[in-house]
């Protein structure tokens, strides 16, 4: 709701922007006065302030320092029935945020407020938006392909081609669209994010879009859509090939025209935003079973970037562990847990199904719910095990030998448990051990398990 004054010297223009605004929900006063303007000004906080050029005890453009100096986050928008251009190039110039000639119509007025509204949107989302992510985009890693990765963004962020993110679920997808927007030049203003699996057909047009008040049943006030809240800035499409079809065309529609309407509205609304996509898809097979459109596939394509997966960059597992541990410590006002040499040997083995999200995950249980100084194997969840409770005596220590043999004598280890849990049902242990049959049954030759 905007409260917005009406500084005018006539008394037909104050009657006529008090009932159209006030139709409009918004909150009006009207002055017709510098003297009362700034008495005003002095007492309440506008969002708006419609300002005539010519006043009966002076300039209007005079008032525009005293409203800057006492009102600073005020919009001004400059009225005039003897405008030319250098009055308005001298309104502009001055701080004012637009210039209307008179005769005012309806649709004129509503036209300016509806900028004025989406400058506000913008920036009472940019400050949230830049505390809330800028200080949350590192990405912690040092191995071959993070390093690489690192490179890659730093080159494409330069740019302002858009991006599809590629990688399997919590490689952290998100974290490098966020590292691309506030590496590029478009980072002091918003980076808005939407989960397209999320939004049901029936509800792209507001989700993206908007709507104003009454364009449909509980449609109470408007809405600003997510179009709109990234203009200028970064719009990050995520799950993008869950899609349908039909919100796929929509969305193309507007990508390639670059404007659009709110619902219940047919003022066009121009945006200037960068497209930044993820999926954990390979989307040119779902281009060939046809649940995603060839053209919005090349639209979003133009760069496509891939994020390892944690099992792929083994080397960051514990440098992330350690991580997570401080930041979720600190976060809970403790002291960090240490992983015992175990843990760090079972971190290091483990497949990581969820990735980067996992273990983050299970840093973050673990600080909240461990009372010992150090990890132990049987701190963890039995899962990371396939379902094998590992006591703590059972861990086999270090000792310096080959990498290899190391690592043949833990796996034989694993096995061996595994099969005695679950009494040799061959199936089973596989499944626990996320290996096919035949691997299974090579290993068990190999490490002469047979029985």
């Amino acid at each position: 709701m905007l409260n917005i004054l009406v500084v005018d010297d006539e008394k037909n223009i104050q009657d006529l922007m008090r009932d159209i605004l006030t139709d409009e929900g918004f909150n009006v006063e009207t002055v017709g006065s510098i003297t009362s303007a700034k008495d005003l000004i002095r007492k309440n906080s506008y969002d708006l302030i419609f300002l005539d050029v010519w006043l009966s005890d002076g300039e209007g453009l005079d008032l525009i320092p005293f409203i800057k100096e006492n009102s600073n986050n005020s919009f001004i928008v400059m009225i005039s029935g003897h405008a030319n251009i250098p009055i308005a190039v001298r309104a502009i110039k001055e701080g004012a945020f637009d210039f209307l000639e008179k005769p005012l119509s309806t649709e004129t007025i509503l036209a300016v407020i509806e900028k004025v509204e989406r400058e506000i949107k913008i920036k009472q989302n940019l400050e949230y938006f830049k505390e809330k992510e800028e200080s949350n985009v590192e990405i912690i890693g040092n191995s071959p392909k993070i390093v690489e990765l690192k490179k890659q963004i730093e080159k494409i962020a330069k740019t302002n081609a858009w991006v599809m993110i590629l990688g399997e679920n919590g490689t952290g997808k998100e974290l490098v669209a966020k590292s691309i927007h506030y590496q590029s030049n478009r980072k002091d203003f918003p980076f808005v994010d939407i989960n397209c699996a999320a939004i049901p057909d029936e509800l792209f047009e507001a989700e993206f879009f908007g709507y104003e008040k009454g364009a449909f049943t509980n449609a109470f006030t408007r809405r600003i859509g997510k179009l709109e809240l990234a203009d200028k800035g970064t719009l990050f499409l995520d799950e993008v090939a869950d899609m349908s079809l039909s919100s796929q065309a929509k969305l193309l529609r507007v990508l390639e025209e670059k404007e659009f309407s709110r619902l219940g509205s047919n003022l066009k609304i121009k945006v200037d935003l960068r497209v930044i996509s993820a999926t954990n898809k390979d989307i040119q097979k779902e281009v060939e079973k046809g649940t995603f459109r060839q053209d919005l596939a090349f639209r979003l394509s133009v760069i496509p970037i891939y994020v390892p997966p944690l099992r792929e960059r083994g080397e960051d597992i514990l440098l992330l562990a350690d991580y997570f541990l401080k930041k979720f410590a600190l976060e809970n006002k403790v002291e960090p847990p240490i992983l015992s040499e175990e843990v760090k040997h079972t971190f290091l083995n483990y497949n990581w199904p969820g990735n980067v999200r996992e273990l983050k995950n299970l840093m973050e249980r673990l600080v909240i719910l461990n009372n010992e100084s150090i990890i132990y194997n049987k701190d963890l969840p039995p899962y990371m095990f396939g379902n094998i409770k590992v006591e703590q005596e059972e861990y086999i220590p270090i000792t310096i030998r080959p990498l290899k043999d190391a690592k043949e004598e833990l796996e034989k280890q694993i096995i061996k448990k595994a099969l005695k849990v679950y009494n040799n049902n061959l199936k089973e242990v596989a499944k626990a051990l996320d290996i096919d049959l035949s691997s299974l049954y090579r290993k068990i030759k190999q490490y002469n398990l047979e029985e």
